[in-house]
């Protein structure tokens, strides 16, 4: 039999369980305690009302919420694309090719260079209270490219996305049909066993809103669920495509048209807004106020890549959110717990109630308001994850 633990003495606890505490939609319970046995929470509640247990740990005053849940990353990848950023930043043109440029890095690295980048990425996700990641491929655009990077990421995460339409691979330059009749056929056949996503970047420049939909249609017909890039560079057909399919998320969402948010807001297609893109593009930012007022469900992600948003800080994300976003701090951090788990069509991560992961960030401060409240600063003190202290 497990042993139990309880982590007591928590000023603040965010449960995302609005029948608890303060009956908000963060569940707030003050002087509060988790109760873990094995891998799940079995009882959340009032300190003094705690069950006995085999082990004790005392929070010393600090709060406590789920762990992230990130459901965009791109972390499958080779190279870094340092010169291209400052170049952005500096006013300077640059050319040198974008997502082609970590296409040649990662085709050129061995599996034991991908992985050992991979795992670098999570662990740093990790100490800054990430539990749950989706990641994708993309940065291969062969079939043997692709398939190993699902390979790869499967090894460290359940929520792995076939991405082999991120662009048309430079290969195909002069024939995207023939790349998306590789993409929904022979390279989906090798990446499906790897994945339980597909995805696509419909965009001009990428795919469009039929190519989008011909990729996900084919995808599902192999298991796999949709998610989608939608709406990040210009006004497009993403949100409709994704809504109509079903997709579990439209990511980015940042061009809207008030259609778009109507179809979001009757639908259950999740809209993920990913702040770290605009804050290192310099681009303008998603409108999460427009959105939540709606009745559009929101989550909150890094899209960790190399070219974009090179951050695996769901906290400085948080903080943009609240500062940029027009997020309140408490709608940010169920955005990046809750709704990270909504986009992954999960219930049982992102809360801490009985019957979920027991996955748990103690913050070195007595409320998760200081995630937006005190942002750069590294308030990450302790996570669980499935139960067992991780950081």
């Amino acid at each position: 039999m497990s042993s139990s633990t309880v982590i007591t003495n928590i000023a603040t606890l965010v449960t995302n369980d609005p029948s608890l505490g303060d009956g908000s939609p963060l569940g707030l319970v003050r002087d509060a305690a988790v109760v873990i046995e094995g891998d799940r929470v079995v009882w959340t509640g009032d300190s003094s009302k705690a069950p006995a247990t085999d082990n004790r740990v005392d929070a010393d005053g600090r709060a406590a919420l789920p762990g992230f849940v990130d459901s965009h990353s791109h972390l499958v990848f080779a190279g870094d694309r340092t010169e291209e950023f400052n170049a952005r930043m500096s006013g300077r043109g640059y050319t040198a090719g974008g997502i082609r440029t970590t296409v040649a890095a990662t085709r050129a690295a061995t599996d034991e260079e991908l992985e050992a980048n991979l795992t670098r990425y999570l662990s740093e996700a990790l100490h800054q209270g990430t539990t749950t990641f989706e990641t994708k491929s993309g940065y291969g655009l062969t079939v043997a490219d692709e398939a190993r990077a699902l390979r790869i990421a499967a090894q460290h995460t359940d929520e792995v996305t076939y991405l082999g339409a991120h662009i048309v691979s430079p290969d195909h330059a002069d024939d995207p049909a023939a790349y998306v009749a590789l993409v929904t056929g022979e390279m989906l056949d090798a990446c499906a066993p790897y994945a339980r996503w597909i995805d696509v970047f419909c965009e001009q420049g990428a795919f469009d809103g039929d190519q989008a939909r011909a990729i996900l249609t084919a995808g599902r017909a192999k298991g796999l669920h949709p998610r989608i890039h939608a709406n990040q560079l210009s006004y497009g057909p993403g949100v409709q495509v994704a809504v109509e399919l079903d997709a579990a998320s439209a990511d980015h969402c940042t061009h809207l048209t008030d259609a778009d948010v109507d179809a979001l807001a009757g639908g259950r297609t999740v809209a993920t807004l990913l702040p770290g893109a605009e804050f290192s593009t310099r681009a303008a930012w998603p409108n999460a106020r427009r959105l939540l007022d709606a009745g559009v469900t929101v989550a909150l992600s890094t899209d960790c890549n190399p070219g974009s948003s090179f951050t695996s800080s769901v906290p400085f994300c948080i903080a943009l959110a609240v500062r940029d976003m027009g997020m309140t701090p408490d709608e940010a951090v169920w955005s990046a717990t809750a709704g990270g788990a909504a986009a992954l069509r999960r219930d049982d991560v992102g809360r801490l109630t009985p019957g979920a992961y027991a996955d748990l960030t103690l913050l070195d401060a007595p409320s998760h308001v200081h995630l937006a409240y005190r942002p750069g600063v590294p308030l990450v003190s302790g996570v669980w994850k499935r139960g067992v202290r991780a950081v």
